[in-house]
């Protein structure tokens, strides 16, 4: 009987010690949902039968759907290319995100499809030094342009972040 109830005991603790380890894990890395609506410009640097390259500058506001609201209102410019080759689209862009204190992080991405993105953090400063993850974005919206030349739209960002402790 004894050894039954120190088993228990035991199993108890390391139930105990595992449900903790699990919700310090769990807690280090935070989940990601935004929507970043942007207006950019487009400027067409080589247009030849075959190959169009294409580069692009944006700025736009984030909206953070997290209960934390962590990244809301942040501000961002975005950089990039896009090389449409026989057909094919590729691209890659840097993003630098800054919140309403003036910290800010980096961002750099490639084009996965038409309308998808893959990106990670790159760099931070302030209450982002040492930020690390990486997620997914999906253009929602595009509207008409404007302007010649410009870009109006909206994105669904999802990933994951963890700040250095």
């Amino acid at each position: 009987m004894a050894t039954i109830k120190r088993r228990i005991s035991t199993l108890g603790i390391i139930g105990m010690l595992t449900f903790i380890l699990f919700t310090v894990t769990a807690q280090a890395e935070q989940p990601i949902d935004c929507l970043v609506c942007s207006s950019g410009t487009m400027t067409t640097i080589v247009e030849s039968e075959g190959l169009t390259i294409i580069s692009f500058e944006s700025k736009g506001i984030v909206l953070d759907n997290t209960q934390s609201k962590f990244f809301d209102s942040d501000t961002v410019h975005s950089v990039g290319l896009m090389k449409i080759d026989k057909g094919k689209l590729t691209g890659s862009f840097f993003n630098k995100h800054m919140d309403p204190s003036g910290d800010f992080y980096v961002l750099e991405g490639s084009l996965v499809s038409g309308t998808e993105l893959d990106w990670k953090f790159i760099y931070g400063t302030g209450k982002f030094k040492g930020i690390t993850g990486s997620g997914k974005s999906l253009r929602i919206t595009k509207g008409k342009p404007i302007s010649p030349g410009t870009s109006q739209g909206c994105t669904k960002v999802t990933g994951t972040y963890e700040l250095k402790k």
